[in-house]
């Protein structure tokens, strides 16, 4: 379908981060076809958009999610990490069935797509992860993702505990199933969750497998500062240390949250070109601690944005993480430590290398994939609006002023209307399924 967007204030996110005042964005087959003002366009667009007094910026990306746990929002408050793991998380995931996981994942795909989402890095829980793929092919979003892998681990339910050999071979089936399907919009990551549920033997082979199968790894490191030390205890190195040990860094590896690298790590996560992905509400509600975000930056340190799961954040708002990541390190290094222009470059550029699509999509460039947010920047929120509108965007807006979204050129989201899912009953999914999730784990 070509589509023509016209009279919007277009942020490209290209080379020279041009903002476009009353410009078009053209789409055809998909891709962006052309940018800028007054386009003569051969014969009549299918379909045009006005998009006067609205921001058309590059699809929003988050670098690392669980949409496996959108149905524990709100059942996992006042825990720290590995607390809120073994007591809520890990029994509610092993409580699963491939049903509820397929109404966590509409709800989450809803979510995203209604905030402006077009892609995100996501983690499942152990099983049923075609759920997860199945709900990201029928709501048109863009999703690399896996299944948890867990092979060992203290505290671990029934449901969660599987072998070094069935993690890899479910891994390889569902990478064999999903990676590259419908217009290459769905990829496999390999996803080990974290050091402390891997043995040595799974993470060696994870390592050697993601490089003869050209596809990214996902996964936790350095959260929070007791579990950096049990790892210290029973490994002897730190987190980002070991992984790298293993060959598990470079730039085909994303690395969420990084809140406590020694220098060591930080030069190793530069050095190897690996993506750190912060998730400021995440890290906050579990008090895990404020990671260092701008020092790694400055370092040369690729860094995205996350929500991470809804139970240790909430929502999944992408709006609210680049507003809190822009105020957030303030105190610390100074009010002009986190330009808007940086924290929008971790949304869209940075969240496109988390995922391994810097080619593909993160700005409006001719070639690109046509995923496209349009936001209303109109409401009483953000006026009165100034020529420069990134302020606005990271500052100002709300996910609520998402008015269209698309994805490889096709609209997911028109009017602040979703087009591929049906909310009404995504809700009354998540709500049954929820109760019964609550109910199995609590058993």
């Amino acid at each position: 379908m070509d589509i023509l967007l016209t009279h919007g204030t277009v942020v490209t996110m290209n080379r020279e981060r041009e903002v476009l005042a009353d410009a078009d964005v053209l789409i055809q087959d998909g891709r962006i076809a052309r940018v800028g003002r007054g386009l003569k366009v051969q014969g009549t667009p299918r379909r045009v958009l006005d998009v006067t007094g609205q921001v058309v910026l590059p699809g929003l990306i988050h670098g690392h999610l669980h949409a496996c746990q959108t149905l524990f929002r709100n059942h996992a408050d006042g825990l720290e990490l590995l607390d809120w793991l073994r007591e809520r998380i890990w029994p509610y995931e092993a409580a699963h069935d491939a049903d509820s996981l397929r109404a966590s994942a509409d709800l989450t795909f809803a979510e995203l797509i209604q905030s402006g989402a077009t892609a995100a890095l996501d983690m499942g829980t152990v099983r049923h992860y075609d759920a997860v793929f199945e709900s990201a092919r029928d709501s048109g979003f863009r999703l690399t993702g896996g299944k948890a892998m867990m092979d060992t681990g203290q505290g671990l339910p029934a449901g969660l505990r599987e072998t070094t050999e069935a993690s890899l071979a479910e891994s390889l089936a569902l990478l064999e199933r999903w990676h590259g399907k419908h217009e290459d919009r769905l990829r496999y990551a390999f996803a080990p969750r974290f050091v402390l549920s891997c043995t040595e033997a799974l993470l060696k082979e994870v390592s050697r497998l993601a490089r003869e199968k050209g596809v990214r790894i996902h996964t936790h490191a350095s959260e929070n500062a007791t579990e950096c030390d049990l790892v210290r205890q029973r490994i002897g190195l730190d987190n980002i240390a070991y992984f790298h040990s293993l060959g598990i860094s470079g730039a085909h590896v994303t690395l969420a949250h990084c809140v406590w690298p020694t220098a060591e790590e930080q030069r190793l996560l530069r050095e190897t070109g690996t993506v750190v992905c912060h998730c400021p509400s995440s890290n906050l509600k579990l008090a895990s601690g404020i990671a260092k975000i701008p020092e790694l930056m400055d370092a040369g340190v690729h860094v995205c944005l996350g929500a991470d799961g809804a139970p240790c954040n909430n929502n999944l708002d992408i709006f609210l993480e680049m507003r809190l990541a822009a105020l957030l390190h303030k105190p610390r290094v100074g009010p002009l430590g986190m330009p808007p222009l940086r924290v929008l470059e971790m949304a869209t550029l940075e969240g496109a290398r988390a995922l391994g699509l810097e080619k593909e999509v993160g700005s409006l460039e001719e070639g690109k994939r046509a995923d496209v947010t349009v936001v209303d920047v109109r409401g009483l929120h953000t006026l009165p609006t100034p020529e420069s509108v990134l302020g606005v965007l990271v500052h100002a807006a709300k996910s609520t002023d998402v008015t269209h979204v698309l994805i490889d050129g096709k609209p997911v989201l028109k009017d602040r209307q979703l087009l591929t899912l049906d909310a009404e009953e995504v809700a009354h999914n998540a709500r049954k399924h929820a109760a019964r999730i609550v109910e199995r784990a609590s058993l």
